[in-house]
């Protein structure tokens, strides 16, 4: 009994032993793999990789159909991983990942790269083919759905709305643009039918007597309103408008006047919502180099060296102010001030505001300052939101200087919620004016709200179908096959030039200035400060400073130069909108000075800047080759008997 007792014993304890030996060596991590948007043939591969089990960073090795394409470490959690698969061809594709004995695959088809410029080259060309941007947009929407999942056209239409659209539609940033536009057309709806906008009109004709005057009086709205470059265009365009209008001023002149404005002036101010947003990027860049700049400085240094936005904020002014203009523009500018048209007779306008429903009742007393107050109170409240979210956290201690310490709201600020609340108090004080007035019923009040709302409708649909026709973009990996294209590409003194092309075309391509300088920004400085240490350039010198500064201004300034020429941009979309003028004739009288203007910066100012030229004297002769060129060549539209 005792001896078999014994060998029991002994047997459950090795047993237990052996299986307290194999516990832990049983639980492996577990790993998981997906492919990220579109694979594209010679081109990087984007890759969602799970971790979990883990104790610490894992040794992980990548594998495309068995070949060993890269190594990283790795720890618990979801990370995006970037793989740079030159081998990578269009067709099936397995993919591994190992670590051990633990592993997960997945499969990925490989499109040719160039298909990634499909959906943006089929939203552009045929939204200026057929002048419909709707279509044209959806079109691009479905062409990229058609790519991404299989050439299937039906999953293609329904993976074009659930999606593309709704995500586009629903995300709280874009959300709040779309809410904020429309509470912006509400306004203009209620100011309009108080008589609030016929006031301005009134009053505005003591000084804006002709079109030479009402152009410039039009610029210097651009500019006053420099905080926000969408409540610019929706505010000056809106607000001017009627003005224009009576002044025989075409549509199509009005909308580059506030297009041109808008964007340029945004993000060219030290005190804009552009600021926080391109000093975090900034910033972000700097830090991962661990080069000793202040995001901030290096912002307020590159200013001088934004061509575009400069000359093209110089070439509105001159255009207003001699009366003169070239191309397509003139074109335009003759039609309105012989006939009277200030569209051509098949225009589309996004946005109608002819309504009769907002024809102030008979009798109404135009009066200037039910328009001025709602102006007034969105600005009051954006800069005052600003200030809110900006400061929230912060401690004012820790900020020896005034300007030291709004750096550090407008980088903490959300825009956002700024320009939302601002909106929502503009609309009220729009409503509220008239009843308190006893000028409109409250039923009549309600009423011109709705008629505002119905204007933006296809505009609001246009903004969703360009941000979704970016998201396409995204999944496909549009803006990272266009920088593959360029990298090998750039030396020192011709890295910003190069920037300053490749961003334009980023942003023509996807619409986007924000997508395209937070794609590139992260970038390009890297590569900037990589090319000139190993030109020998020392880090801080002028000549590295020179090109470092002409490169952080090309991608924020390229970015607005593809914007202005893209049909697809949203800014661009806003002005047609606020306007009402046709968006395809208004992309087509703006390009020719878009891109005059992008070539002249090029040439007199980033390509000698990096060479050391000062950037005031670039500035300079490119202001007097403007200036020369619409005297010289500009022609001057023929003014009505009477104003």
């Amino acid at each position: 009994m005792v001896p078999g007792l014994g060998r029991r014993v002994l047997l459950a304890t090795a047993l237990l032993f052996g299986l307290l030996a194999s516990g832990p060596a049983l639980a492996q991590p577990t790993l998981g793999v997906e492919v990220s948007g579109a694979a594209l043939s010679g081109a990087k591969l984007h890759l969602e990789l799970t971790v979990a089990g883990a104790e610490g960073d894992l040794a992980i090795a990548i594998f495309v159909d068995g070949r060993k394409v890269d190594d990283l470490g790795l720890g618990n959690g979801e990370h995006a991983v970037v793989v740079d698969d030159p081998d990578l061809d269009w067709g099936n594709h397995s993919i591994e990942i190992r670590s051990g004995t633990s592993m997960a695959s997945a499969e990925a088809y490989a499109l040719p790269g160039w298909t990634s410029l499909l959906p943006p080259l089929v939203a552009i060309c045929l939204a200026i083919l057929f002048k419909d941007v709707l279509l044209a947009l959806f079109l691009g929407v479905f062409t990229g759905a058609l790519a991404l999942f299989g050439l299937n056209p039906f999953r293609a239409l329904a993976r074009s709305m659930d999606t593309f659209v709704v995500p586009a539609a629903t995300d709280p940033s874009q959300a709040t643009i779309l809410i904020f536009t429309l509470l912006l057309g509400g306004m203009v709806g209620l100011v309009t039918k108080s008589g609030g906008t016929q006031g301005i009109v009134v009053l505005m004709s003591r000084f804006a007597t002709n079109a030479i005057r009402g152009q410039v009086a039009t610029w210097m709205m651009g500019v006053l309103i420099f905080f926000d470059d969408y409540s610019n265009a929706l505010i000056v365009g809106s607000t001017m408008r009627p003005l224009s209008d009576r002044l025989r001023i075409s549509r199509e002149k009005l909308a580059y006047i506030v297009d041109s404005t808008a964007a340029p002036v945004a993000c060219v101010v030290p005190f804009s919502s552009w600021v926080g947003f391109e000093v975090g990027l900034i910033g972000a860049s700097l830090a991962a180099l661990s080069l000793p700049f202040d995001a901030y400085g290096t912002f307020l240094d590159s200013i001088p060296f934004r061509f575009y936005p400069l000359f093209a904020i110089v070439l509105v002014f001159t255009l207003a102010v001699t009366g003169r203009d070239l191309g397509p523009m003139a074109r335009a500018e003759r039609r309105a001030r012989k006939s009277g048209k200030l569209m051509d007779d098949d225009a589309k306008p996004l946005a109608e505001y002819a309504s009769d429903r907002l024809s102030p009742p008979e009798g109404t007393p135009l009066r200037a300052v039910n328009a001025f107050v709602p102006i007034l109170a969105i600005i009051g409240v954006t800069l005052y939101g600003l200030y809110i979210t900006g400061s929230d956290g912060l401690v004012r201690a820790e900020y020896p200087t005034l300007s030291e310490w709004i750096r550090g709201i407008l980088n903490n600020a959300d825009s956002y919620k700024a320009l939302l609340w601002a909106s929502l108090a503009g609309t009220l004080s729009a409503a509220l004016l008239p009843l308190v007035q006893r000028i409109l019923t409250l039923r009549e009040t309600m009423e011109a709200m709705v008629e505002g709302f119905k204007s933006m409708l296809l505009a609001l649909t246009v903004l969703t179908l360009a941000w979704s026709l970016g998201g396409v973009c995204s999944q496909m990996h549009t803006a990272d096959f266009l920088v593959q294209l360029a990298e090998g590409m750039l030396a020192p003194q011709f890295i910003p030039a190069l920037i300053f092309v490749l961003a334009a075309i980023i942003a023509f391509a996807t619409g986007s200035s924000w997508g395209t300088m937070s794609i590139l920004t992260p970038l390009v400085i890297p590569i900037s400060h990589a090319l000139s240490t190993q030109a020998g350039m020392e880090v801080g010198s002028e000549p590295y400073m020179a090109i470092l500064l002409g490169t952080v201004s090309s991608v924020l300034a390229g970015s607005v130069w593809g914007d202005h020429c893209s049909p697809i941009s949203d800014t661009t979309i806003l002005s047609s909108t606020a306007t009402g003028c046709d968006h395809i004739a208004h992309v087509r009288t703006q390009m020719p000075y878009a891109l005059s203007v992008g070539l002249l910066g090029i040439a007199v100012g980033d390509i000698p800047t990096a060479f050391g030229i000062s950037p005031y004297v670039s500035l300079l002769a490119g202001t007097i080759v403007i200036v020369v060129v619409v005297r010289l060549f500009g022609k001057p539209a023929v003014e009505p008997a009477t104003a």
